[in-house]
């Protein structure tokens, strides 16, 4: 019974008819004072990490959509605003759904996001993106041209990513920006493996699903990854076809490894 309870957000979107685009209502009314509030204290404990660790371009947007505490956004109303930055929108799911159903929305600037908020049990991280994972960690982007270009191209968001800038490294990836643990360790914990962007090395990289990753990339700006995705995948995918793997952990010889605390490259750079 305890279980069920816990779990009575996930329940009721499970439950919800999907459209042939595997949306459903959302509902908005459904929710508890409970949930919004679960959803304001995520808020609240995220806004405070985040300022000097996340990328410029994450906050402006985030202040820019008018995302705020004051409970589960409404996505008609936060498409709206979306929408008239950069003709994206949010549409309710009630869960991870097929790969081709999300690209297909991806492909028409529709963000799928997960309607339910995690049990007050799984506060700190659970496995499956819901509505505070996916509204607050990737939605905000989606208000900068650039990442929404990108996201639209190359079809899949980047979940575990850093940015160089001259002030240092900061956080982009939803996985990160939604998980105030993973905040802090991805850029101050002394032991995973920081390593420059590199597109066939990503797409050979393992990634964790249940716990923090062992491999963060690091990418040099938002145009610069538009670009990498804006090309001809087949060379790639026809050298990589019977390429292994590699493991979340491990490292290669053709790496180049960004040191914790070491931002005299990202400064002499930005200062050139």
């Amino acid at each position: 019974m305890g279980l069920q309870l816990a779990n009575e957000s996930k329940n009721r979107y499970a439950q919800a008819p999907r459209q042939a685009d595997w949306t459903i209502d959302q509902n908005w009314a459904s929710y508890s004072d409970e949930e919004h509030d679960r959803w304001n204290r995520l808020f609240a404990r995220q806004a405070t990490l985040l300022p000097g660790r996340a990328c410029d371009e994450f906050l402006a947007a985030k202040q820019q959509l008018e995302l705020s505490r004051s409970g589960i956004p409404e996505f008609a109303d936060l498409s709206r605003r979306l929408g008239a930055m950069t003709g994206w929108s949010v549409v309710p799911v009630a869960g991870l759904i097929p790969d081709d159903a999300f690209f297909d929305h991806l492909a028409n600037r529709r963000f799928p996001a997960g309607a339910f908020i995690r049990p007050e049990s799984e506060l700190e991280y659970l496995q499956e993106p819901d509505v505070f994972h996916d509204v607050f960690g990737h939605v905000p982007l989606l208000a900068n041209p650039t990442y929404a270009r990108f996201l639209e191209a190359y079809g899949k968001g980047i979940e575990f990513g850093l940015i160089e800038t001259a002030k240092g490294l900061r956080i982009f990836g939803a996985g990160i920006m939604s998980s105030p643990s993973e905040t802090i360790f991805s850029l101050e914990d002394s032991s995973p493996n920081r390593v420059a962007f590199d597109l066939e090395r990503v797409m050979r990289t393992n990634y964790i699903i249940s716990d923090f990753q062992q491999t963060y990339f690091v990418i040099e700006s938002f145009e610069k990854l538009l670009a990498d995705g804006y090309q001809d995948f087949d060379p790639i995918y026809d050298r990589l076809r019977n390429a292994s793997d590699f493991a979340a952990h491990e490292l290669t010889p053709g790496d180049r490894i960004i040191s914790r605390g070491d931002f005299h490259y990202f400064r002499a750079k930005h200062s050139a």
